[in-house]
């Protein structure tokens, strides 16, 4: 088992073709288990995936500390992503509240360098949009990071066109980060085009669907309150009957391929674009090497075609978020 290489951007950033979202180790997911999310992390670079995706905000900072501690003596094998933006207070993330003042930047990235038990950052993404900041202010902040040389790539997670335009006029961005799968789609229409004239990769976060792509979900009520599938619109009443319905072209062509139907997902997703690299997050090693094995899936022409007409855009019953968090994307 051994992953193709891909690149993000034009500036020179290389990683396996599948990454490893690390979200779900330290949140969100049920309880963590740092025993096994260490193992995941470490066999994840065996198998030649060693694009790795925190942020400050998750735990908050927890992740980024389970990152430090597995990567300490292979940090040269990991690619490490992550994310700046929020606003935190006494060790608590404020909501949706947002910070990408230029000393604001600068102040996470210490926070995250230290965490990360590193002297740079791979990948820096500014996590959501700040309407309070120009855009042009955050991409200048962190060209400056780049030329010191604690920062190696910028990027951007859930913009629109205009604002990926606006950043990589004044910086490179190398990727952009957003949810894209079979699930959802509404990246079609101008923010692909947009990134392919523009050079820049594509990262689709939660490119299974969030579970509804491999066929092993529940309804929302099945979960612990502090599951965040618990409140998910996705999981509840018609709009689960509907999603499970959906999702059935997906497990009839896993089917006729021997296939896991998360690793139909997945191969969707590489046949979009040599410039994207999707991160399936997991903290078990089982789960990791089925996502790594999706990049031997080869859909054919046809396959492509039935699944993209069968889930296309508006397909999927219920919103991906509740509003307060959608009123911080920039779409």
């Amino acid at each position: 088992m051994a992953l193709s290489k891909r690149r993000l951007g034009t500036q020179g950033l290389e990683v396996g073709a599948i990454g490893l979202g690390c979200m779900g180790m330290s949140q969100s997911y049920g309880p963590a288990d740092e025993t096994e999310s260490i193992a995941t992390l470490h066999r994840a670079i065996e198998t030649g995936c060693d694009f790795f995706d925190t942020a400050e905000g998750y735990g908050p900072y927890t992740n980024e500390e389970l990152l430090g501690r597995a990567f300490r003596d292979r940090r040269e094998k990991a690619v490490i992503a992550t994310k700046f933006g929020f606003k935190f207070e006494n060790g608590r993330q404020l909501g949706a509240e947002t910070d990408s003042r230029p000393e604001a930047i600068r102040r996470a990235v210490e926070g995250s360098l230290r965490r990360l038990q590193t002297d740079h950052i791979d990948l820096l993404y500014q996590h959501r949009i700040d309407r309070n900041v120009p855009i042009e202010d955050v991409a200048g902040t962190v060209g400056e990071l780049v030329r010191e040389g604690k920062v190696r790539f910028f990027g951007l997670s859930e913009v629109g066109a205009a604002t990926l335009r606006r950043a990589h006029a004044v910086h490179p961005v190398s990727a952009l980060q957003s949810e894209y799968s079979l699930w959802e789609r509404n990246l079609e229409v101008d923010v692909i085009p947009t990134m392919r004239e523009l050079g820049i990769g594509l990262v689709p976060f939660a490119p299974l669907g969030r579970g509804f792509l491999t066929g092993a979900v529940k309804r929302a009520e099945e979960y612990p309150a502090d599951d965040t599938r618990h409140n998910d619109e996705r999981y509840q009443g018609a709009n689960y009957d509907a999603n499970v319905r959906a999702a059935e072209a997906v497990f009839s062509i896993a089917n006729a391929k021997d296939a896991k139907p998360g690793q139909v997902a997945l191969a969707w997703l590489l046949r979009k674009g040599d410039n994207i690299v999707p991160i399936p997050g997991t903290k078990r090693r089982t789960f990791l090497e089925e996502n790594v094995a999706a990049d031997a899936v080869h859909l054919t022409d046809e396959e492509m075609q039935t699944l993209d007409e069968t889930l296309a855009s508006g397909t999927v019953a219920g919103n991906r978020y509740p509003a307060w968090i959608m009123a911080g994307i920039d779409r």
